[in-house]
């Protein structure tokens, strides 16, 4: 096979594609895809393809992602999180591409999509807001799926459940997924001959999208409250660190992905985050100090939520070829400021991180590359001690296992030796009677005594206790949040004082019995 680059005799094992996009002014013009391609002899040749190989690449690493996992079953329900921006349009496309008749290796669930409106928390005036939305409503009725427009705003009206984890269904065995995918082609198959039209053998219908009436439309892209607008520009306003920002719209838009994906029936959740995203994010959480997290944070599967599972398809996607890709088959997107949009660089640890790893791509082109095989190495064990294996506490907010406990380890340490010695007091004043004032046998006694900041503080973990710290005050926060801290709070003293009262069986008790 001669080479279009060098002229040389590549083998089968040669990654160059050689077809010719196309021919402008007599010669051939070619899409670099690759920084570098091996030759043969372990030479190193300039990476092109063209443009019907570069589509059959890319449409081949979205499916062989999905097909590899296998956690999405036939006619299961998947929320796909559209943010308007290259990758996760580029994976909308995917997936309706994938669910087409023509398709090879056709997709089987029943997607449904979500745009979150976050205007509020970037400042953006209500005639900005409009504009933008005038933008993603064409785009979501052209692709069909049933779809979801959700302001920013909504999680004041979010109820305290969000924030546990459900129950999560236990691991498929061995050979399920293909039983399923029998079961679903002959369920289908005997739909078609009982009446459907012509459908070949093995051949499924696929689901059909529910269609909206120009009310759900109007419905689905109400304004939100004037109060709850207020009270979010308010939150972000009283943040100090463009770090802290970030990583609280992030938590916020999780949380409220999260409950709109249990409100519809839907199992899964999909993001489009690329391969380079995921490899600046794996280093921005290093430095936040959620290196317990990586896992889970950069994974193909996210199941920390338990009935609602993250899952990431667009990771082995490069920026670069969701760029080419969207450039080359008019792919629709919309652009929509962010909280950083024209930050400066050191603005953030998200910007540093980004700038740091875009410039060091561009001097050691397989940096993307190495940062994101190494993330694949990360394994999500349960940690070390009595806990492992059990559901324990989770944190407040990004809802991971508590990485701050009461071991002998460096982040227990840091973090609860600070906060041990600034909350230091007084000894508690006796009454007349000798008894310590404040006592009392209510629920609610120890929990109104101590400080709301420590006590939230202590059911978060070292990532978000040191975002936290950049919240001047608690009050901002959404209701739903400080319902979830309070409660957890009166639970765990409750439990403390039933621990107390219970009389334990000696041991000649237990050996009679």
């Amino acid at each position: 096979m001669p080479s279009a680059v060098s002229g040389q005799s590549l083998d089968s094992k040669t990654l160059l594609l050689k077809t010719a996009v196309g021919e402008g002014g007599g010669q051939l013009q070619w899409l670099r895809m690759l920084p570098t391609v091996w030759g043969p002899g372990g030479s190193v040749i300039s990476g092109l393809c063209c443009r019907d190989c570069f589509k059959a690449f890319y449409i081949h690493k979205f499916r062989a992602m999905l097909g590899k996992n296998r956690l999405i079953f036939p006619g299961e329900k998947v929320l796909l999180a559209w943010s308007g921006g290259p990758s996760s349009s580029s994976m909308v496309r995917q997936v309706l591409e994938g669910l087409s008749q023509d398709s090879a290796k056709r997709l089987r669930f029943v997607p449904g999509v979500i745009f979150i409106d976050e205007g509020a928390a970037c400042g953006r005036s209500p005639e900005e807001r409009a504009k933008t939305l005038a933008e993603v409503k064409p785009i979501l009725q052209a692709i069909g799926f049933p779809w979801h427009v959700v302001a920013l705003e909504e999680v004041f009206s979010l109820p305290p459940s969000v924030l546990r984890c459900s129950s999560q269904e236990p691991a498929a065995p061995d050979g399920a997924y293909k039983a399923a995918v029998d079961n679903f082609l002959q369920q289908q198959h005997v739909l078609g001959a009982g009446g459907g039209p012509g459908l070949a053998h093995g051949e499924e219908p696929l689901p059909q999208p529910r269609a909206q009436s120009a009310w759900d439309l109007q419905s689905l892209v109400r304004p939100p409250a004037a109060a709850q607008t207020e009270a979010l520009s308010h939150l972000f306003c009283s943040v100090r660190t463009l770090t802290a920002k970030e990583e609280l719209l992030q938590t916020l838009r999780v949380h409220l992905i999260l409950h709109v994906a249990r409100a519809h029936g839907y199992s899964k959740v999909m993001t489009g985050d690329s391969c380079t995203r995921l490899a600046i994010k794996l280093m921005t959480n290093l430095a936040l100090g959620r290196g317990a997290f990586l896992a889970w944070d950069t994974g193909f599967s996210d199941e920390r939520h338990g009935d609602v599972v993250v899952v990431r398809p667009m990771r082995e996607h490069t920026l670069k070829e969701v760029a080419f890709y969207n450039r080359l088959f008019s792919v629709p997107s919309v652009f929509t400021p962010a909280v950083d949009t024209k930050a400066p660089e050191k603005a953030s640890i998200h910007r540093l991180m980004e700038a740091f790893i875009l410039r060091l791509q561009i001097q050691f082109p397989s940096t993307v590359s190495t940062v994101y095989r190494t993330s694949e190495k990360l394994a999500k064990a349960p940690r070390d001690g009595p806990a492992a294996g059990t559901c324990g506490p989770r944190c407040l907010l990004c809802m991971c296992t508590l990485d701050v406990d009461t071991a002998d380890s460096a982040t227990a340490f840091g973090v609860q030796t600070a906060s041990h010695l600034s909350q230091i007091q007084s000894p508690t004043p006796l009454t007349e009677t000798g008894t310590p004032q404040g006592l009392c046998c209510s629920p609610g006694g120890a929990s109104r005594r101590e400080d709301p900041q420590a006590c939230i503080a202590e059911q978060l973990c070292y990532g978000c206790r040191v975002n936290m710290k950049d919240l001047p005050s608690l009050e901002p926060l959404p209701p739903y949040i400080l319902a979830e801290a309070q409660l957890r709070t009166q639970r765990a003293w409750v439990l403390a004082e039933l621990r107390d009262c219970l009389i334990e069986d000696s041991e000649d008790e237990v050996g009679q019995s």
